[in-house]
């Protein structure tokens, strides 16, 4: 999972310095992603330290995907609504924010399945100590 929060981290680093660049640099908040993605970078790293560590960072990249969901969900919607028929002011950083939302959310899906198979795999280890075959 700490290597998955790094290489989404990356991912949204390149994607807010690729949006600040088709915006035009017209403004710092095509840079959003860039500094979610620093944020998950550091999570990543940190989660690596140790396995102390690990759990809160990866619990931390978990709450920051679901702030950066909130913060780009209009953008996913905004393109959502181009395929009913509807106009985008601002293409780019519509397409910036739904990329974004898509990152998070496949950050958010993984991470619970991660967090699940980690709950099975003591209980299972357990009950085969316990010599317990249920």
């Amino acid at each position: 999972m700490t290597k998955l929060s790094i290489y989404t981290g990356v991912f949204l680093i390149i994607l807010g310095i690729a949006s600040y660049i088709a915006t035009g640099a017209a403004s710092a908040t095509a840079l959003i992603p860039a500094f979610f993605g620093l944020a998950f970078v550091g999570l990543g790293f940190l989660g690596n330290r140790s396995e102390n560590m690990r759990k809160h960072s990866m619990h931390a990249a978990l709450l920051l995907a679901i702030l950066g969901l909130g913060g780009s969900f209009g953008g996913l919607m905004s393109v959502f609504g181009v395929l009913g028929g509807g106009e985008l002011e601002r293409p780019a950083a519509a397409i910036g924010q739904a990329i974004m939302a898509l990152a998070c959310i496949f950050f958010l899906v993984a991470g619970v399945r991660s967090f699940i198979e980690a709950r099975k795999k003591p209980a299972a280890d357990t009950t085969f100590e316990d010599g317990n075959l249920d």
